[in-house]
């Protein structure tokens, strides 16, 4: 994200957040408010002068987090009486989600709602008392005005302080009991499958797609879920949902039809209008969801989603040592949406004027716009309906459209652009490397899977500590922040996908190292996972992440990379532990299988079918034509391995390739699953109907 322009505050000093790496912390660097980090010098300063801590969470694509700056955090009145009467503390929730993990949870339980900017009162022992999100800076339209809760809560403090600490302890008391969470046990079955394929349709819309009214998100956890469901089931509403879904995001303002990838998610029911801030975990977790339906349906768009939105990261969104960057900015020029929105006359000037009324008629762009005066692009009408209003075939609607998307394209390109915060986040890496990675070997595009590697390699290499163990967090060469859960288990994820597009032995090297140091590490005795680890910061509860939000809960994704590593590296041990994660969240699934779509996926993996496909070739690339037969079918439990006669096998791979070679002398399938085997096959199109049976 683009920093402030440090002359707007020449009569400033910078306070303590100018040494951070954070884009978000930064921004606040020239604040009138004295912010500090987390940490305990923090706290011993507010213990030091008897006051209560204000903690300020949020992120830089968050567009009411920038309005609260703007509005109470450059306020000279609020920030003097922030500075006198409090200790105040500004945190980045996607460098510290363990400490937005438990704040939220204590807004949540005060109000019954949440999100950010997150503000919260804590006592010098960090115990919280009061929260909210956003607050005006006085009060308007029935809200109320944050330095009229200021000035309640220094009251509170100097005059009620039992009461203020009976309230902390009580909060705390709630936050550690919600922290952990528990659920009766269900059987490991397909029921919890099947039922959650009707709660998902149950609130399915079937006229815009997605799931509930606005604002909707995209819950691409849950499409795949619904796609695994119809293969299971054979439920052809299953797969009609995921499909719809699909296809309206990919038609409306959510996604960039210019530019690629998708919008963090939409105000209204059909997808129209976006919060414009684009972040990486998002476009990671849709792009498997539409190579999932182009491996069922084979359409050409889902295939065309995948490159565009991948496409966007590579140019837009990817360092230049590889890791990828973590999100776009809503805002630029101090307006949401500015930069993506048009106007007829923007594109008649532009465009030939035939060519400006086809765009115009096919992505919904008219005098007084869709949105506040101005048009977000999309597309009402698919192009064959669109095609044959405006008189036209659609393949020549779509080659015309196809060139003036590329004018308008670099015309937007000479806008001022949303800022970009470029710290690199472990685990939203380790979901964009596995959708890198298994793009590259659905579609044959080499060059997405080399992507991944170097992202990988990158991260291996520079974003951990002295004893190996995986930090969170890397900007600028510096890698900060005890690694998280998710760190550990979405880049040993990742490192499974490149394992399956490449094979490349090294990243299941890698991946079971970080595998047996996150059991190490995170592991609870009852066979799940803490989110953070045994000798992290101690702070007034630790967590069990178990339920997914916009990203999958780190221990759904602990589950599911788990079993996968375990089946391809024939070790026991780590698909048993997978197993006992997943019963550990087995209650869930059964209660709220809406809030535990990976984990829902890592049982479809575990009841199966999934199929070890092992290819023995006689020289390295005979088998390409078997592996295409493998990799554009939708198969979401098979393990592919590949070995080259005369080259040396992997101590980890031997037990599943033992005693396969080629068949006279031609590039062989053996399809295995759980020791049972098939007859092996040298010709692709009998692989086909065998993989298909």
């Amino acid at each position: 994200m683009s920093q402030p322009d440090a002359s707007s505050h020449a009569s400033r000093e910078p306070n303590r957040l100018a040494a951070e790496t954070s884009p978000y912390l930064l921004q606040h660097a020239y604040n009138p408010v004295d912010w500090r980090p987390w940490g305990d010098e923090a706290f011993e300063e507010a213990r030091r002068l008897d006051r209560p801590v204000f903690l300020s969470v949020g992120y830089s694509a968050c567009h009411w987090c920038h309005v609260m700056e703007r509005e109470s955090f450059e306020d000279e009145a609020i920030a003097e009486l922030l500075n006198s009467r409090f200790v105040s503390i500004k945190v980045d929730r996607e460098e510290r989600p363990d400490v937005d993990q438990i704040y939220m949870t204590a807004v949540q339980a005060l109000t019954q709602r949440g999100g950010w900017p997150m503000s919260v009162f804590l006592t010098p022992d960090r115990q919280p008392f009061f929260g909210g999100t956003y607050w005006p800076p006085r009060a308007r339209m029935g809200m109320q005005g944050f330095h009229e809760i200021l000035q309640a809560i220094d009251d509170a403090w100097q005059n009620r302080r039992q009461d203020v600490r009976t309230s902390a302890a009580s909060l705390t008391e709630a936050v550690a009991r919600m922290s952990a969470m528990e659920f009766d046990p269900a059987e490991l079955s397909v029921d919890l499958l099947r039922n959650a394929m009707r709660a998902l349709l149950r609130t399915f819309d079937a006229r815009y797609g997605g799931f509930g009214g606005a604002p909707k998100f995209p819950h691409p956890m849950d499409l795949r879920v619904l796609l695994r469901c119809w293969k299971r089931f054979g439920d052809a509403d299953a797969l009609d949902a995921a499909r719809l879904t699909l296809d309206r995001m990919v038609a409306g303002g959510i996604y960039d039809h210019l530019g690629g990838g998708f919008h963090r998610y939409s105000t209204d029911a059909r997808w129209l209008v976006p919060h414009f801030e684009k972040m990486l975990y998002d476009n990671a977790l849709l792009v498997p969801a539409y190579l999932e339906l182009w491996q069922i349906e084979r359409r050409p768009d889902d295939a065309r989603v995948v490159r565009e939105t991948l496409d966007y990261v590579l140019r837009e969104m990817t360092s230049p040592e590889g890791p990828f960057f973590s999100t776009q900015d809503a805002d630029s020029e101090g307006e949401e949406g500015r930069f993506f929105v048009w106007s007829v006359e923007e594109i008649e000037s532009l465009l030939e004027t035939d060519d400006a009324r086809v765009f115009c008629y096919a992505y919904d762009v008219a005098p007084g716009g869709n949105w506040e005066g101005a048009s977000i692009l999309n597309r009402p009408k698919p192009s064959d309906q669109a095609a044959a209003v405006l008189g036209m075939s659609a393949d020549e609607l779509d080659r015309r459209l196809s060139a003036a998307r590329a004018v308008l394209f670099e015309a937007r390109g000479k806008r001022v652009a949303p800022g970009r915060d470029d710290k690199v986040l472990v685990s939203w890496n380790g979901l964009m490397i596995a959708a890198m990675a298994r793009a590259g070997a659905v579609l044959g595009e080499p060059r997405y899977a080399a992507a991944a590697a170097r992202a990988a390699d990158c991260l291996l290499a520079n974003v951990r500590d002295e004893q190996g163990r995986l930090l969170h967090s890397w900007k600028d060469g510096r890698a900060r922040f005890r690694g998280y859960l998710d760190d550990s288990a979405c880049l040993i994820d990742g490192l499974v996908e490149l394992q399956q597009a490449t094979s490349d032995a090294r990243w299941i090297d890698a991946a079971l190292e970080l595998a047996d140091r996150m059991i190490r590490d995170f592991a609870a005795d009852d066979g799940g996972f803490f989110y953070t680890a045994g000798d992290h910061e101690a702070l007034i509860a630790r967590t069990r992440d178990v339920q997914d939000n916009a990203t999958p809960s780190g221990a759904a994704m602990a589950a599911f990379a788990l079993l996968r590593l375990g089946r391809l590296a024939s070790r026991t041990d780590l698909e048993e532990r997978g197993y006992r994660t997943l019963q550990a969240v087995s209650g869930l699934m059964a209660e709220h299988p809406r809030a535990a779509g990976q984990s829902l996926l890592a049982l479809d993996f575990h009841l199966g079918p999934s199929p070890e496909v092992v290819l023995a070739e006689p020289t390295s690339g005979a088998a390409d034509p078997l592996v295409a037969e493998v990799r554009q079918r939708f198969l979401p439990g098979a393990l592919l391995l590949r070995t080259v006669s005369g080259e040396p096998v992997p101590e980890w791979m031997a037990p599943l390739v033992a005693n396969r070679r080629p068949v006279s002398g031609a590039a062989t399938a053996y399809v295995c699953e759980r020791g049972l085997c098939r007859e092996p096959c040298t010709d692709p199109a009998a692989l086909g109907r065998l993989l298909d049976s």
